[in-house]
């Protein structure tokens, strides 16, 4: 009779275990704000142009442009170096302003994906879980 009570309790016992829920992957439920890191990469971002690269390279366009040929040829050679060099100018400036950004790609908690950019090189990586923060930051959670 004890053996049968015994074993009754080890049944009862191992069928309670059995009906247990299962614990939660990953820990914490992600709140409405919350996401999972996607992938983290790096980006090079050009920079803004300005009055600064066209004139400065309107002024050693036409200077240069100003060096060939004469009479009417060297006008339109002066002209068309201030044109010239404001382009360029303009372009080196972007080259010279770019900057690189950090582009951390989230899956929110409803399923959406966004991407959220910053300066300095992340604390985070693919797989760790993010809450996005009022005006767009991110903050690991």
């Amino acid at each position: 009779m004890k053996k049968i009570l015994l074993a009754s309790l080890m049944s009862a016992f191992a069928l309670g275990a059995l009906a247990q829920p299962p614990a939660k992957s990953g820990g914490k439920a992600l709140c409405d704000q919350c996401g999972t890191v996607q992938a983290v990469k790096q980006e090079k971002r050009k920079g803004e142009g300005g009055a600064a690269g066209i004139v400065g390279g309107a002024v050693v366009g036409g200077l240069l442009g100003n060096q060939v040929g004469g009479g009417t040829g060297k006008t339109l050679a002066t002209a068309g170096g201030a044109v010239a060099g404001g382009v360029i100018g303009n372009e080196v400036q972007k080259r010279v302003t770019s900057k690189t950004v950090w582009v951390t790609t989230v899956r929110m908690k409803d399923g959406s994906i966004r991407n959220f950019e910053q300066e300095a090189q992340p604390g985070w990586a693919a797989g760790n879980v993010v809450q996005v923060q009022q005006g767009g930051a991110l903050m690991r959670r």
